[in-house]
């Protein structure tokens, strides 16, 4: 059997990729232990996260959608934030079933103590990297990920 030849940039790619997997993996264990004194997780965290940047109430669905995951998952992630008031429902005036979610006081007040640890912590983590090697490195991210989400849609559609 004959086995595909990966191109240069293949190559590089690829070790680009499982040096990311590495690192999200540990962007997670720490961001959990930056986080855990507040009583949440990195996951409760960026669907907190979601919530903020958004630019009104959501649905869960388009939640995960904005997070890149999918919907069951971040669907618990909200269930357990209601459970502990940090997140509440609101009707969705174009989807009965597809309720809102809105951060509530507790949520925000988690939040923005997250945020507060987060800084100096971004910040260290930064020390030594220049502004123009980051900016290049997220250019490249984001084309990726215009690539994988155009060609999910593509079989989408």
């Amino acid at each position: 059997m004959k086995r595909a030849k990966r191109t240069p940039e293949g190559d590089a790619l690829t070790d680009l990729v499982l040096d990311l997997f590495r690192l999200d993996s540990l962007f997670l264990t720490a961001g959990d232990r930056l986080v855990a004194p507040l009583g949440l997780t990195s996951a409760r965290w960026q669907v907190l996260g979601a919530i903020v940047s958004a630019e009104r109430p959501q649905p869960v669905a388009w939640l995960a959608r904005d997070l890149g995951g999918n919907r069951q998952n971040v669907q618990r992630i909200i269930n357990d934030l209601h459970r502990e008031g940090l997140v509440s429902f609101e009707v969705n005036p174009h989807h009965r079933r597809a309720q809102l979610v809105v951060l509530t006081e507790n949520g925000q007040r988690a939040f923005e103590a997250a945020m507060e640890l987060q800084a100096p912590w971004i910040n260290d983590l930064s020390e030594g990297l220049s502004v123009k090697d980051i900016r290049i490195v997220h250019r490249v991210i984001t084309a990726l990920r215009d690539k994988l989400e155009g060609s999910r849609e593509d079989k989408s559609a």
